[in-house]
């Protein structure tokens, strides 16, 4: 999940100590959304600047609609932890496990799926 961090970044989640993923009016990052429980856990990434992932937060809750005409979902988010070694964008695209990634292939996407063997080789790297 994708945020500009002048915008809305780690630091301010962890202030928040919770917030909505809400805005988000792309029909396949919706999907995503749509596809996601309490429970789960997802990147935080900043986009734009830093260009890497840096934490990792929670679905805390159920999703919500977001807009009135009930075809756009928020979801409450909260934060778990923070990378200690964020793993950059250029790091990813060079990782040969990672070039089939979501990140890489929609890169406009505010939201993507991060598949299991490429949620552990982002969590190896963060790491290393």
């Amino acid at each position: 999940m994708k945020s500009e961090p002048t915008k809305y970044g780690w630091d301010d989640l962890v202030r928040d100590g919770s917030t909505f993923w809400d805005g988000v009016r792309n029909n396949a990052a919706r999907l995503h959304l749509r596809a996601m429980k309490p429970g789960d856990e997802a990147f935080f990434y900043h986009s734009m600047e830093d260009k890497a992932v840096v934490g990792i937060m929670r679905i805390a809750g159920p999703q919500e609609p977001d807009g009135d005409d009930g075809q756009w979902v928020k979801l409450l988010v909260e934060p778990l932890r923070f990378l200690l070694r964020p793993v950059t964008l250029a790091q990813i695209k060079a990782e040969p496990a990672l070039k089939d990634m979501e990140l890489i292939r929609q890169s406009r996407l505010s939201v993507a799926p991060v598949r299991a063997e490429e949620w552990t080789k982002i969590l190896a790297m963060s790491e290393a």
